[in-house]
């Protein structure tokens, strides 16, 4: 059973959320730090090449199954047109309002 999004804990997850689901690369960019790093599997990538690959141009989507540690730890169906469905893990850092990280991988 999913969550809804409005339903999220906390608002700037939320946002980066609504962002993804709606593939609004502005509203993307908008909820994250413009220093903004982040991890896939372990590894740092790029967020903008990233994004671009993994959401963007391959409509990804996240289906939020759970969230704990107040709304910044997520488990997520997440699909895209590259890869399928997948379970996967999502932690967020936020300062002032914004994602200053995300760390990603498989559940």
């Amino acid at each position: 059973m999913s969550i809804q999004v409005n339903r999220l804990a906390d608002p700037t997850v939320r946002a980066f959320v609504i962002a993804v689901n709606s593939n609004d690369r502005a509203a993307f960019q908008a909820v994250l730090t413009p220093d903004a790093t982040m991890s896939d599997d372990g590894s740092d990538r790029n967020v903008a090449e990233w994004a671009d690959r993994e959401i963007f141009s391959s409509n990804g989507h996240m289906d939020v199954e759970n969230e704990s540690d107040g709304g910044r730890a997520l488990i997520v169906n997440y699909r895209n047109d590259t890869w399928g469905e997948m379970r996967t893990k999502w932690r967020f850092t936020v300062e002032d309002g914004k994602v200053s990280r995300f760390e990603t991988g498989q559940a």
